[in-house]
């Protein structure tokens, strides 16, 4: 699954770890989520498209 998380969050000006905190996960999820090696829970994807001002999941996340 690809995503847009990097793009999004550079935009709002957010960091890794203030997009974590906001998603209550730590840096090293970010990392791994903007680098497509790991997919996210439902939980934490709506967590993320919430803290990136996106109402849709499919906004930031792409299922290929």
């Amino acid at each position: 699954m690809k995503n847009k998380i990097a793009v999004f969050r550079k935009e709002i000006g957010l960091t890794q770890e203030g997009l974590a905190e906001k998603a209550e996960v730590t840096r090293q999820t970010i990392i791994a989520l903007e680098q497509n090696k790991y997919n996210p829970s439902l939980r934490l994807a709506h967590a993320i498209a919430r803290a990136l001002k996106k109402d849709l999941i499919e906004e930031v996340f792409i299922l290929e």
